[in-house]
């Protein structure tokens, strides 16, 4: 095999697919959780005798997705290969992934296409007009990486911690995992987790050599075990909609929302997210600490 083939038979990608040194250990770890997802059965293959470590072996992957399994151990252990995007659609197919998972092996192997997002904290005046109109329904705005750049009074009356916390922890991921279960507003956060961190690592996927991302993963997985054990997962997936429930200790009962997200195209890489009551007792006690902001600070 020449230096501009590839084991599966077609040429290289150009030099712009190499990826570098920090995506290749990610891919590497990425397609390694994704393999001990699959089971022989799940491909039609007979299961044979027991395996040491779940999942389908490194050949067997090679062999369903017609390429060579050199390759793709190489592609595995992180070496640093060139991989055409046909090459890598028949390796996504083999392992199942979903769209958000393609994706993010597309932005991993550096592949022309995955361009990375821009992430600027600077926001427009009226972002604010925007989440001001949006009260009485609590709204707030963040980066990529999930710093909390705006919000409304709503917001912050449901999520105090936004206000008081230091900037450098005003981050959603950071709150969500660090906070004391007795002052964490989020009443659903093992419900959520989950899905709090497959779509951060989604996103991470664009900016793996970026210095704030790389200290935000550091200082979550050493804080909390629950957040690194999720990191470690490798699961990745798009944002959408989601329960989002509140409590407060200045009233009683939750308050029980839905989330809805929205890209800003004035502020590449920000996101708007509203939480929509889902309830008359909900839009109560949102109303309720609006109403009364001064007992709503000083009983949390």
């Amino acid at each position: 095999m020449t230096s501009t083939e590839t084991r599966a038979g077609g040429p290289a990608a150009p030099a712009r697919g190499r990826a570098r040194p920090r995506r290749r250990t990610e891919l590497a770890a990425f397609l390694r959780s994704r393999r001990a997802r699959i089971t022989p059965e799940d491909v039609g293959m007979p299961p044979g005798p027991r395996r040491r470590t779940p999942g389908l072996r490194r050949e067997e992957v090679a062999q369903l997705a017609g390429v060579g399994v050199t390759w793709y151990t190489w592609l595995e252990q992180g070496r640093p290969i060139n991989a055409s995007a046909q090459v890598l659609d028949a390796v996504a197919r083999t392992l199942r992934l979903d769209g958000a998972e393609r994706e993010h092996l597309y932005r991993l192997a550096d592949v022309p296409g995955a361009a990375p997002e821009e992430d600027d904290g600077n926001l427009p005046e009226d972002v604010q007009a925007i989440l001001d109109a949006l009260s009485p329904m609590p709204a707030s705005v963040a980066n990529g990486r999930c710093d909390i750049l705006a919000w409304n009074d709503a917001y912050a009356a449901i999520f105090p911690a936004v206000v008081t916390a230091r900037p450098c922890e005003r981050n959603t991921m950071w709150l969500s995992f660090t906070l004391p279960q007795c002052c964490n507003p989020v009443a659903n956060v093992a419900e959520t987790a989950p899905g709090l961190v497959a779509t951060f690592r989604h996103r991470y996927s664009r900016h793996l050599d970026e210095p704030g991302w790389k200290e935000i993963v550091r200082r979550l997985q050493a804080a909390s075990p629950e957040f690194a054990r999720l990191w470690a997962s490798h699961d990745v997936a798009q944002a959408h909609s989601a329960l989002k429930v509140f409590r407060h200790r200045a009233v009683e009962g939750e308050i029980r929302t839905r989330t809805t997200g929205m890209e800003l195209s004035a502020a590449p890489g920000a996101r708007l997210v509203a939480y929509t009551p889902i309830d008359e007792e909900s839009r109560e006690r949102i109303a309720w600490l609006l109403a009364h902001p001064e007992a709503a600070e000083h009983r949390h």
